[in-house]
Parts: C-alpha cells; structure tokens; sequence
C-alpha cells in the first residue's frame, strides 16, 4: 500500500509541475516582453514609417532627376531673354523694380496701419493688441493704495462685474491672496489690451493693539 501510495504521488507531483510548466508557458501576458510592448509597437512604427518614407523616395526619384535634367535645360534659355530684354533698356527695368518693391512695402504699411485702426477700442492710450491676456491680477499693498496715482495701474475706471455662481467662491480665493489692509484686484481686458471689467476684493484687517 505504501509502494502504490508512493506512485501515486509521485504521478499527480509530475502532472502538477507539467502542468504548471505548461500554464506558465501558454500564459503570454505574464512574459517581460508584454509588459514593454508599448515600446515595441513605437519601434515597429517607427521601422514602417521609414520603409513607407524609403519606397515613396525610390518612387519619385525618377520624377526629380527629370525635372533637374529639365531646370537645367531650360534656366540658360530663359537667363539668356531675360539678360536680352534688360541690355536693351536696363534703366527702365531697374525703375520698373524698384517701383514694384516700393509699392509692396507701402501696401503692407498701409495694410498694418487700417488693422490697427480697427483692432483700437476708442479708448485713449488703447494699445490695439491682437490678442491680449485676458485677465490681469494685481496685489495692491496699503501703501499702493494710498500713494497710487494711476487709476489704471490700480484697476479704477472700469465697472465691478458680478460673475453669478462662481463670484463668491473668486472671491475668496483672491481674499487668500490679498495683503493685509491691501486689496486684490481682477482686471478683465479686452483683446485690445484695454481692461473690461474688475473684480475687487479687500484682504484682512490689521489689528492695531491699543497702548496699556
């Protein structure tokens, strides 16, 4: 009974390590290779990418050499009129240029001048920008406040805005960072630059202790 107990055993033990043999090699996701296939798949696109590049410049090749063969052809012939042409009045054709570059350089100044015209608000002192910042944040100090002579370095001139929901929580996030007997000061702005819109929020408090 032992012997045949023994057998047994020693049967179900090679079984179990067959199969575990087996189960370890069938399961693929458990190989290292898996774990970088994100890498793998880059290093196989990147291989087909420059075979695609490598059959599309074999492709062309004989389209370019044609045309070079032809560019070489034919820039000696036209070099040649055009050097006949300017031999026979070379004043009128410098003149001629020189008036064509001119009137382009003009076009484009006259170009930028009307678009920034339009971009400006109206506004004194507008800048006309593009596409300025949208919002501009200002920490004003107590003694900004009082020595401030600029009303647009300070955020005056513009109206309070009430932003709806989200007013109050904007609030207290600018109160956190406001200084002590200070303000912080949201400027919104227009795409000119000018400022739209405030949203002015006091800071603490300072507490002056009395004398005893």
């Amino acid at each position: 009974m032992t012997q045949a107990s023994n057998r047994i055993n020693k049967k179900y033990t090679s079984s179990s390590n067959s199969n575990s043999w087996n189960s370890s090699s069938i399961n693929v996701l458990g190989h290292p290779l898996c774990e970088r296939s994100p890498f793998l798949v880059l290093v196989i696109d990147i291989l087909m990418l420059i075979l695609v590049l490598g059959c599309i410049g074999f492709l062309i090749r004989p389209y370019i050499n044609s045309i070079y063969h032809y560019s070489l052809a034919i820039l000696p012939l036209i070099t040649e009129v055009i050097a006949d042409l300017i031999s026979d009045a070379p004043i009128a054709y410098v003149i001629g240029l020189i008036a064509v570059f001119s009137g382009v350089i003009a076009s484009i100044a006259v170009w930028e001048i009307f678009e920034l015209k339009s971009r400006k608000c109206g506004k004194p002192d507008c800048k006309g920008l593009r596409n300025a910042v949208e919002f501009d944040i200002q920490l004003e100090s107590e003694e900004c406040i009082k020595y401030s002579l600029s009303k647009r370095a300070s955020g005056y001139g513009v109206r309070q805005l009430e932003l709806g929901k989200d007013h109050k929580e904007l609030e207290a996030e600018l109160k956190k960072m406001a200084p002590v007997n200070g303000r912080t000061v949201l400027i919104f702005r227009a795409p000119c630059g000018c400022p739209a819109g405030k949203l002015e929020v006091w800071g603490p408090k300072r507490v002056r202790r009395l004398k005893k």
